[in-house]
């Protein structure tokens, strides 16, 4: 099994709604980088059982963002919020390179406060 960064992703979205043996286990898996061996020795269990339950637990993950779509969501606001602060360093180079005014200035400022918020 390769190791999907986008289930990493949703098991921070939807991680709580697991079962405690589904979320530990993928938290082994793709958090702490234990191989499949080794969580089933530490757990006690066979091989073929933590891949089973690997496996279910990342069917769940992408079942509920596809229903959900939390993610994909959150994915395109960071976009965009990358995007305006790409903007307001454009707005700012041109106003100091030409104009220099001030209420451009501090409106630049004052909306990458607020993404800087948002990115929180």
């Amino acid at each position: 099994m390769a190791k999907n960064l986008e289930v990493i992703l949703l098991l921070d979205f939807y991680g709580d709604m697991l079962t405690d043996n589904q979320r530990n286990f993928l938290g082994y898996y793709y958090n702490d980088d234990l191989s499949l061996s080794e969580i089933a020795q530490n757990e006690g269990i066979t091989r073929q059982g933590v891949r089973d339950a690997v496996k279910r637990a990342e069917n769940q993950l992408f079942e509920m963002e596809n229903r959900l779509g939390h993610a994909k969501r959150f994915q395109q606001v960071r976009r965009g919020l990358n995007e305006i602060i790409e903007c307001t360093d454009n707005i700012n180079d041109f106003n100091m390179r030409n104009s220099l005014s001030r209420e451009v200035n501090d409106a630049v400022v004052r909306i990458k406060s607020i993404v800087s918020s948002l990115v929180e």
